[in-house]
């Protein structure tokens, strides 16, 4: 018997496909609301408000996007006053990337917008079965890492 008999559906199929409505929906209500930012420089916001003075390299790998994307992204939030590049005092030809004021601003304002979509996204599910969910993705993740 071979494992597609054992498990006739693709799951990476689904877990994209759950990832990309996310990502459309979340994207669509932040144009709702004026947010002037998309879903990718969000989840660098996001990032530096979980730990501020992160380098280029850190939230590339934090947030699984490649060092081009990254640098390219940090551009746009700088452009928009959100994020600054500060010299590393360790190793000057490094940069560190902080919130600004404005940043942190939008920050207040989008979260909660976020959390209230995740909300929204797990509706339906009991707390067993979110943290059964969670177990699973994790494994997966793993399984791969």
């Amino acid at each position: 018997m071979t494992s597609q008999e054992i498990y006739p559906t693709s799951y990476g199929f689904r877990i994209e496909r759950t990832a990309k409505i996310m990502k459309q929906v979340i994207q669509r209500q932040f144009n709702t609301l004026n947010f002037d930012l998309t879903v990718d420089q969000w989840v660098l916001l996001d990032s530096l408000h979980q730990k501020d003075g992160q380098n280029q390299n850190e939230l590339a790998e934090k947030t699984f996007k490649d060092a081009p994307t990254v640098t390219r992204i940090i551009d746009l939030l700088c452009k928009k006053e959100l994020t600054e590049r500060r010299s590393d005092p360790s190793d000057r030809r490094r940069f560190k990337i902080y919130l600004t004021p404005i940043g942190k601003e939008k920050i207040k304002q989008v979260l909660p917008v976020v959390l209230d979509l995740r909300k929204q996204g797990i509706q339906g599910l009991s707390r067993e079965e979110y943290d059964t969910l969670i177990r699973i993705l994790d494994t997966i993740f793993n399984n791969f890492a």
